[in-house]
């Protein structure tokens, strides 16, 4: 059967974008793969964080998935510091991967960019990235524009083992959905949306109120031309939101772009409003009843049992095939 391993890394709150490129993709694909949906909380930590602050967000990412609609009994959901294999096999792919392969990744250059210190592991998780996606035989991974690299880096990792050490591990291929993998800052389209970006209006978070969303998109720049048309290289800002609509809506660009013709950009920001806060209420009020659950606590512990049980027996085969003793 095919396999999905995938995750959200809890290092700051959900904007939208997290909802187009990955909590959709999850309820979809829940129903065509066996699926792997964790909480990447080891990668969270190659830069500083307050031990509060990733204590909550771990748990919302978690009750994120649920919210949205992943099914638990469907879909094993876990937190990645949980299943100790992830560390192990993690190590054992640094002795894989090679110190040229990890200096071209673009993550680390972006992330490391002008500071004067970073931490070691901030290089090397690239091979804890690896260990994540084989330990469970993936198929194939969902995954943003900006983290193929990534899982070529996986592909690439676990061909190499497979030859030297006899046919171990499953080599994936990424799945990059076309529309809303990447999401555009509100006030510049050439920009990822972030809350990193000093201007509140420029995201939408996924538990902003009603009269938040509204605010910020109606403020969402676009141009002088008043039409609303899909052209991303002329018209990235408008694009960017034909792109929101589409994605939370569940229609066709085609059909807005005909349903909006000729009338500019005033109803048109206002009804993408009330598509987002359509589909963002139920995830909310969802999140609210699940967050300080004791049906949390229980999913993430028989999730991180499911996972163990197939992780374990993926680093044992690893282990072996290197030339481990094993008992």
């Amino acid at each position: 059967m095919k396999r999905i391993l995938s995750g959200i890394k809890p290092s700051g709150d959900l904007n939208i974008g997290g909802y187009s490129g990955a909590l959709q993709q999850y309820v979809a694909m829940q129903h065509e793969y066996e699926n792997f949906f964790f909480v990447p909380d080891l990668h969270a930590v190659t830069v500083p964080q307050d031990p509060l602050e990733l204590y909550h967000r771990s748990k919302e990412i978690a009750a994120f998935y649920v919210a949205a609609g992943v099914d638990p009994a469907k879909s094993a959901i876990f937190l990645q510091s949980q299943v100790s294999a992830h560390a192990e096999l993690g190590w054992l792919m640094e002795t894989q991967v090679h110190f040229g392969e990890l200096s071209r990744m673009t993550q680390f250059k972006d992330k490391s960019d002008g500071k004067d210190a970073v931490s070691s592991a901030l290089f090397t998780y690239p091979a804890l990235m690896a260990a994540d996606i084989l330990l469970y035989q993936a198929t194939h991974v969902p995954v943003g524009e900006d983290q193929k690299q990534h899982v070529e880096l996986t592909r690439d990792l676990a061909t190499r083992f497979n030859n030297r050490f006899g046919e171990t591990f499953t080599v994936p291929e990424p799945i990059i959905q076309d529309l809303g993998c990447r999401i555009m800052s509100l006030d510049d389209p050439s920009k990822k949306m972030s809350k990193s970006n000093p201007n509140k209006n420029s995201y939408v978070l996924l538990l902003d109120e009603p009269d938040t969303i509204r605010k910020k998109l109606s403020r969402a720049v676009t141009d002088s031309e008043m039409s609303v048309r899909y052209d991303p290289e002329n018209k990235p800002a408008v694009s960017n939101l034909l792109e929101i609509y589409s994605i939370f809506s569940e229609e066709p660009i085609s059909v807005i772009e005909k349903r909006y013709e000729g009338q500019g950009y005033g109803g048109f920001k206002k009804d993408l409003a009330e598509a987002v806060i359509s589909k963002l209420e139920p995830i909310q009020r969802n999140f609210r009843e699940i967050i300080d659950s004791e049906e949390l606590v229980r999913i993430l512990k028989d999730g991180a049992e499911r996972a163990s049980a197939v992780a374990n027996e993926t680093l044992l085969k690893a282990k072996k095939a290197m030339g481990f003793l094993t008992f």
